[in-house]
């Protein structure tokens, strides 16, 4: 039975420079790089020395952990360079284009006809598992523990957050071909969300899928927000999650036998000239997805959005999971005697300096500076306001920062993200790494208790 999802708690972040619904075709840039990364606890063993030459999703690498868990190449061409860091830790494999894309046939399939095993099966050996994350721990799904439940938010609540109506458009086959698929790995429900104001969403009339409206300011579109909704996690269950873009990648691979990364991607920010959408394969190189269109001069860029985002230069490469790049002003100027005065041209959860409760639809171009210094934690009560799980953020917080695990697990951090933080960290008077410090106590739970 679908359910409607009315979030109080939050907060918008009304950005200037939402991207204009205009998709440009791209051409094939020369250079692309997967970073294992992207791939949070994943150790990397390669597969694809420097000089392999390759096809589009042959696999580079496979999991320590798993090696039924690989990890393709999102085009046909050279493994020019394996980039390392310190203790020889692999940061990226770059590999140069073919001008002609030359793809790994894994057969077509009918996936009415497959088995769970055989769609499990498939999704390894085509390398496209990653797209399968779990909760808990937000990392790539633990294969051997059957979910509860799967779940999908097409509903993008972030500031400039890509529009998934128009980003999905015209591939309700593929979505519909990969939520079959994941029918079968589950003997729960797979629950789609959509924006309860959405009118064209590729969604709606798909079947085999719990529908959700979802409704309310950011983070209603988080998906851990309408997990706490709909199915609320407990201590030894699990629940899959896979984004809307990923899904449309398990729908080709399954109609055509091909594995295509190819995302249609938000340019949004007011540092782009023409802020739209474009197409671009993952592992792009940022200056070969934004040439021509951005406002190089002092500029932030980030993959993903302004929250939870990674800073990345023009020589960097496009997340592996980003279908949005966002650009903003670099915060590299100072106010004098900035804290005491009304400020009308800032957002903020509080009424006490900033203005922008009077005009709520306003839209700001806000840059990167943080407006304070880190600081020992403030109790305030400020978090509590924006944050709509029915967890106490403090605490977890503070249990994160001391590693309590019992602690941590009776505050909730089985049903949390790193993500689930953002909008804290945005408005904590003490500029704590609030998603930092949660990636760690998350990361200390997996290790301690698997």
């Amino acid at each position: 039975m679908s359910k409607d999802i009315r979030i109080k708690k939050g907060l918008d972040i009304k950005l200037v420079g939402e991207a204009e619904q205009v998709t440009t075709e791209l051409p094939l840039g020369s250079v692309f790089a997967i970073k294992p990364d992207d791939f949070h606890g994943v150790i990397p063993k390669i597969l694809a020395k420097e000089g392999t030459e390759v096809k589009a999703g042959q696999a580079l690498f496979y999991s320590k952990s798993d090696e039924r868990i690989l990890f393709p190449s999102p085009v046909s061409g050279k493994v020019t360079e394996i980039v390392r860091g310190a203790r020889r830790k692999v940061l990226a494999i770059k590999i140069t284009a073919d001008a002609q894309q030359e793809y790994k046939d894994f057969g077509k399939k009918d996936v009415d006809a497959m088995s769970g095993e055989e769609v499990k099966n498939h999704l390894f050996t085509s390398g496209c598992w990653p797209f399968v994350k779990q909760r808990p721990y937000d990392v790539i799904a633990n294969p051997n523990q059957a979910p509860k439940a799967i779940f999908v938010s097409a509903y993008a609540s972030a500031p400039l957050a890509a529009d998934y109506d128009y980003a999905l458009k015209g591939k309700e086959a593929e979505l519909q071909a990969a939520l079959t698929a994941l029918t079968k790995l589950t003997t729960g429900k797979v629950h789609v969300s959509v924006a309860a104001n959405s009118t064209l969403s590729p969604f709606k009339e798909l079947k085999g899928v719990e529908l959700h409206k979802v409704s309310g300011p950011h983070p209603s579109g988080n998906v851990s927000t309408q997990i706490a909704q709909i199915s609320p996690i407990n201590k030894g269950e699990v629940v899959w999650v896979v984004t809307p873009q990923d899904l449309v990648v398990i729908g080709e691979l399954l109609l055509t036998g091909k594995v295509n990364i190819t995302r249609t991607v938000a340019l949004a920010g007011s540092k782009f000239n023409k802020p739209q959408y474009v197409t671009a394969k993952a592992g792009a190189q940022i200056a070969d997805v934004v040439k021509g269109n951005l406002d190089a001069d002092n500029t932030r860029m980030i993959s993903g959005n302004v929250l939870s985002g990674l800073e990345v230069a023009q020589d960097g490469f496009l997340g592996y999971y980003d279908n949005l790049i966002t650009a903003i002003p670099e915060g590299d100027d100072y106010e004098f005697f900035g804290w005491n005065k009304p400020v009308f041209n800032k957002i903020s959860a509080s009424r006490a300096l900033t203005f922008s409760w009077l005009n709520p639809k306003k839209k700001y171009d806000l840059n990167t500076n943080t407006n304070g210094e880190h600081r020992a934690f403030v109790v305030t009560g400020s978090y509590e306001e924006v944050f709509p799980l029915d967890i106490y953020p403090m605490q977890l917080l503070k249990a994160c920062m001391y590693k309590d695990l019992d602690e941590m697990e009776g505050l909730g951090a089985y049903e949390i993200a790193p993500e689930d933080f953002a909008l804290t960290e945005f408005i904590c008077v003490s500029k704590q790494p609030h998603q930092k410090i949660i990636r760690e106590g998350l990361d200390l739970m997996r290790e301690e208790l698997g």
